[in-house]
């Protein structure tokens, strides 16, 4: 049996799209992983399932590359709007389910704004801050992201108290200017550094607001693979609404995969 399969990036975090409104992919673990696997499948930081939906233009199903299912990815959820206006299922407004709820996104040419979960807890931590956009996130501040090795000590945090085998992305993040930072992300579920962690992104924006580091509510992220950008206002409650993860996602190609 032959799956066709369409590949798509956002800012470089890179994803294997599937066409599933018939249901007929085969969900299985060791065939996510081969198909994610970069040496010996298409390579992927991730899968993603377009599925029917009865309340919305379309469902978003995410499988991390380890072949578990996964929590809300924003790249992710950037692209398979993308993916969904390139096979026609709309055009420059998409609505969709995942697994935090409801999505609206706008696509603005190469640009896809999308709307992420609000944000009502955030802790701070002795030398970090934990916050959820739809996914957990660690985020550390430091001057020289650079220095930082990211795949050592992003594991050792990740599988480390108090997350341990739930586990948690990690983030390191240096502020560059008034509106500006920079960025590297460990993915839990691809257990490496990636170039890019949308809602990662999302998290590092709102702590450096709630920090005080940064002042304005629309800052510019600068990830490995490339620029995004975060807006949101907080309320009077200390909620954080309103909060839009825009940037680019691109198709990069399509090709056929023979399950055997």
């Amino acid at each position: 049996m032959k799956i066709s399969f369409y590949k798509y990036q956002g800012a470089g975090n890179d994803f294997v799209m599937i066409d599933d409104r018939n249901l007929e992919f085969p969900a299985e673990t060791e065939f996510i992983q081969k198909m994610c696997d970069r040496h010996f499948g298409i390579g992927a930081d991730g899968l993603i399932l377009l599925q029917k939906d009865p309340s919305a233009d379309f469902r978003m199903v995410y499988y991390n590359a380890d072949g578990n299912i996964g929590s809300m990815c924003g790249n992710g959820g950037r692209c398979i709007v993308r993916f969904a206006e390139d096979l026609g299922l709309i055009n420059d407004k998409a609505e969709f389910q995942a697994s935090d709820g409801l999505h609206t996104a706008f696509i603005e040419k190469k640009i896809i704004r999308l709307s992420m979960r609000d944000v009502e807890k955030i802790e701070k931590h002795l030398n970090h801050w934990f916050l959820d956009t739809g996914s957990p996130h660690h985020i550390e501040f430091m001057d020289d992201t650079q220095k930082v090795d990211v795949r050592t000590k992003g594991a050792e945090i990740r599988y480390g108290s108090p997350y341990f085998e739930k586990g948690s992305n990690v983030n390191f993040v240096q502020i560059l200017n008034e509106d500006t930072i920079k960025i590297r992300t460990y993915e839990r579920g691809v257990e490496d550094e990636t170039f890019a962690c949308g809602t990662g992104v999302t998290a590092a924006a709102i702590a450096a607001y709630e920090s005080g580091k940064i002042a304005v509510d629309n800052i510019n992220v600068k990830a490995v693979g490339g620029d995004l950008k975060v807006s949101f206002s907080k309320n009077d409650d200390g909620i954080y609404q309103e909060i839009w993860l825009s940037g680019p996602a691109e198709f990069e190609f399509k090709g056929e995969i023979e399950i055997k």
